[in-house]
């Protein structure tokens, strides 16, 4: 032996007295594996798979919403024509997909009139559109100082007689509703 595990197997092969002696040294053999590293790769691979089926039930179990958002608005009629719906507070960031707009005339009991969302393409950043949405950090995200911009005179609102409503569609709750002034 040269210091390594060997073995002895006996063969049906006759040799010196019908029995044939061989030695295999471990120690020479690589394809084997070592069984530290197999159980290391063993406990890999079981928490790789845990940590994916946890992912995908994760994603399918219902959780609480939080709390409603809570928004403070400012509203400014320029001189120019155009009124400014500005985010003054507001406690959280908002994705500009669920925060949905609806300007009405007050006296219009159906509330039809302008209605979208904030993330629109056609309201989203549009420079020259009857009502665009500006996002002050171009983060694509609703948050503080971030403002809505209505030219009253290609919407009509400037009579001072409509109302902007602003709702949160993840939290089905209104944000804000104000009164666009005259101009």
């Amino acid at each position: 032996m040269n210091g390594g595990f060997s073995m002895v197997h006996r063969s049906a092969i006759n040799g010196e007295n019908g029995i044939m002696r061989i030695r295999r040294s471990l120690d020479s053999d690589e394809s084997a594996v070592s069984p530290v590293i197999a159980t290391v790769l063993l406990l890999a691979i079981t928490v790789l798979l845990t940590s994916i089926i946890v992912i995908m039930i994760s994603g399918s179990i219902n959780t609480a919403e939080k709390a409603p958002p809570i928004a403070e608005v400012s509203v400014t009629g320029l001189e120019n024509g155009f009124q400014i719906v500005k985010f003054t507070d507001l406690n959280k960031h908002l994705d500009p997909d669920m925060v949905q707009f609806n300007i009405y005339h007050s006296e219009d009991l159906n509330q039809t009139g302008f209605k979208g969302f904030a993330g629109d393409a056609d309201v989203y950043g549009r420079i020259g559109s009857v009502i665009a949405f500006h996002d002050k950090d171009a983060m694509y995200t609703v948050n503080e100082g971030d403002y809505f911009i209505i030219n009253s005179t290609a919407a009509g609102t400037d009579d001072g007689m409509w109302i902007m409503r602003l709702y949160y569609q993840r939290s089905n709750s209104e944000l804000s509703e104000i009164r666009l002034p005259a101009l």
